[in-house]
């Protein structure tokens, strides 16, 4: 088993772990010959919540090279946190706390004191120009065929409705101060580019409404890690309001996100789940989207 690359775009990989990390502190990294995916599928996540990423390998590496006897796959389970933190000493000095500059950071599968590690060896010039190499490592478990296989997305019906949202950090704004007034939201949406958020209590009501959002039409619903197609969906009764109710921290952890997203697609699938496609880099050329799977909650309230 082999496995070497050179992390090309630190900033974007980072990010996109950053999105991650908020979510769930233990999280699995697949590498096949042509793409990355990272997954959270954990059912001790807030809310249920599930990640399914998957991003081409040019949009992040160079001089990629993997050998294995499960097809040329390698499948990890490792510390999201510990993968985040040696990522960000790998960010530039312009997009994180790093002290290296010009730097090139190279990632690859070893074993150090019996141990499997994802090694970092990161080189490049102190701020003074000093030449400097750092080595990180990040303990792994290399998952077995077998758990690997046991490794599904969540089966969901065919969405009722497909909406372009705001951006998430405007969203994200809004959901905060939603917050404090429900551990609950409602998320609706129409054919007709409506899409409404609503909270209440017994003694309070909140909704807050945009319009003229696109609805686009997907290509391959369910499951799909490339959706998105330029048409607007029509049918008949565009007005009609299609909706769920899901915990309001799991939308939260959804929209730390932001940080990575350019384009964001929700999918309602009425009183089951949300699933919502978070795009790497613009549509027509994305290098990968994170998609996320947030169930319904049931509301016993009055």
């Amino acid at each position: 088993m082999r496995f070497r690359a050179t992390i090309e775009n630190v900033s974007t990989f980072y990010r996109i772990v950053q999105a991650i990390e908020k979510l769930q502190k233990k999280c699995v990294v697949k590498f096949t010959e042509t793409e990355m995916h990272i997954i959270c599928a954990s059912d001790i996540n807030e809310g249920g919540i599930q990640v399914w990423s998957q991003v081409k390998v040019p949009s992040l590496f160079a001089d990629y090279r993997i050998q294995s006897n499960a097809n040329n796959q390698i499948t990890l389970s490792l510390s999201s946190e510990a993968l985040l933190t040696t990522l960000r000493s790998a960010c530039s000095p312009s997009s994180g706390s790093s002290t290296i500059s010009n730097g090139e950071v190279v990632m690859k599968l070893a074993k150090k004191n019996d141990q499997a590690v994802l090694s970092f060896e990161i080189s490049g010039s102190s701020r003074n120009g000093r030449r400097i190499r750092v080595v990180q490592d990040v303990r792994i478990e290399v998952m077995k065929p077998q758990d690997v296989d046991r490794l599904a997305e969540p089966m969901c019906p065919e969405p009722d409705v497909h909406i372009l949202l705001p951006p998430l950090s405007k969203l994200r704004t809004v959901i905060d101060r939603l917050k404090t007034q429900s551990d609950i939201i409602g998320i609706r949406a129409n054919k007709a580019g409506r899409l409404q958020l609503c909270v209440g209590t017994d003694s309070v009501k909140t909704d807050v409404c945009w319009t003229g959002l696109s609805n686009p039409t997907m290509l391959n619903d369910v499951g799909s890690q490339d959706p998105l197609s330029t048409q607007v969906s029509g049918g008949d009764n565009t007005e009609h309001m299609y909706g769920v109710l899901i915990s309001i921290k799991s939308f939260l952890k959804f929209l730390n996100s932001y940080v990575v997203s350019t384009t964001t697609i929700a999918c309602i699938c009425q009183n089951h789940c949300m699933i919502l496609y978070v795009y790497v880099g613009e549509v027509a050329d994305a290098g990968g989207v994170l998609t996320f799977y947030i169930p319904m909650i049931v509301d016993d309230g009055p």
